[in-house]
């Protein structure tokens, strides 16, 4: 045999986790261009919301800036009194949809991002628990991960928020809940296998501690499914929101999101009203679809079968 050191599993492993470069998968990623067109599209939604204030003529939440007499002006009427065009029209209280869309992304996208990167965290973690200390401890996480799944994802929502009430803070925690399962599996699914890997087996032999054999060895062997994963939940997430929102049990009004805004103005759908819903709408399912098309391609690009 030759130097024990090119055998060193642990050397492998490592080796492994750097041989697959950003540059190679962003190359894979760039072969489809309605992924592309995706990407461009979710990045210009996100500079939007970040740079809201500086895009748009008005805070649509300052009641400083709002004036009644600009109330349910149709797209492209100018204001009466503050010397710009609404180019999406207005709502009955004289704010500019076109400002309240954007400062809704805001709401939307940094609820869908926090809950989904905290559930991965809290479901990964304990996937990885279960699939490497197996025994009662895999049995008592997996048992409450197909609990967690056997119920629909908007019941168990509807249920926290009727008890905790509407919040930012209140919606995160539900979509944490409904989520965390998710992740938990499929973490738990991929650190099966690695954990019958030589590379565990001589981590274990070496007599390294429990946290540096799952955040050091395995969870680098299972990031790229969980990206995958993160990208479907987010969308999901953002989905969830408006939903509950909607409803009346999401985020309040001194806090809109896309959904709030789509609630808003259902009521005057009938009266001919359309920009108060349609427009927002329009920008939600923009969001969830530039995310998803991201997230399908990052799922071909990740794929072990693909290659």
């Amino acid at each position: 045999m030759s130097g024990t050191q090119s055998h060193n599993p642990l050397v492998t492993s490592a080796a492994k986790v750097e041989a697959s470069p950003l540059a190679h998968a962003f190359h894979q990623f760039a072969r489809s261009r309605l992924a592309l067109f995706g990407l461009a599209l979710l990045l210009l939604i996100v500079c939007a919301a970040i740079f809201a204030p500086w895009l748009t003529p008005q805070n649509p939440y300052d009641l400083m800036q709002l004036d009644i007499l600009d109330g349910m002006l149709p797209p492209g009427e100018a204001s009466m009194s503050q010397g710009f065009i609404f180019r999406l029209g207005s709502d009955e209280q004289g704010r500019d949809i076109y400002s309240a869309i954007l400062y809704g992304l805001r709401i939307s996208l940094i609820v869908g991002v926090i809950s989904a990167l905290t559930a991965a965290i809290v479901g990964s973690v304990l996937g990885l628990l279960a699939a490497y200390v197996g025994g009662r401890t895999e049995s008592t996480i997996m048992r409450l991960v197909d609990l967690q799944l056997s119920f629909p994802t908007i019941l168990v929502a509807l249920m926290i928020l009727a008890t905790l009430g509407k919040g930012i803070t209140n919606v995160v925690l539900a979509l944490v809940i409904v989520e965390w399962a998710t992740f938990a599996r499929a973490a738990r699914g991929t650190a099966l296998v690695e954990t019958r890997r030589e590379y565990v087996e001589a981590a274990d032999c070496m007599g390294l501690p429990m946290r540096s054999i799952l955040f050091r060895h395995l969870l680098p062997n299972c990031i790229p499914p969980l990206i995958v994963i993160v990208t479907v939940q987010i969308a999901k997430a953002i989905s969830l929101e408006a939903t509950l929102s909607f409803l009346g049990v999401g985020v309040p009004v001194t806090e809109p999101s896309l959904g709030l805004l789509i609630a808003n103005g259902y009521q005057f759908m009938f009266a001919g009203k359309y920009w108060l819903s349609v427009f927002p709408g329009i920008a939600l399912l923009a969001t969830i679809a530039s995310i998803n098309l991201v997230g399908d391609r990052l799922r071909d690009v990740f794929n072990p079968r693909g290659a």
